[in-house]
């Protein structure tokens, strides 16, 4: 397999990201994509891309903890 398609893969979860509105399925899209182009940068030796998306896929993980922690507001009906 050619790591150029890794990192296809990964650009194309990063892009589905940002087409979610739901804001917990754009986080776990996007730290997916993170965690995958950290993959691609290890395995192209490219230092810069394995720290940036492996930092953006610890801040991804956080928002998510967030995020489930949060009491969930129920709505009644009138």
């Amino acid at each position: 397999m050619s790591w150029e398609y890794l990192g296809y893969i990964a650009s194309a979860l990063l892009v589905a990201s940002l087409t979610m509105t739901d804001v917990v399925k754009l986080r776990w899209y996007n730290m997916f994509g993170c965690i995958v182009f950290t993959a691609y940068g290890v395995a192209i030796n490219a230092v810069p891309v394995i720290f940036t998306n492996g930092l953006l896929a610890l801040v991804n993980m956080y928002h998510i903890i967030k995020l489930y922690r949060q009491p969930k507001v129920v709505q009644a009906k009138s």
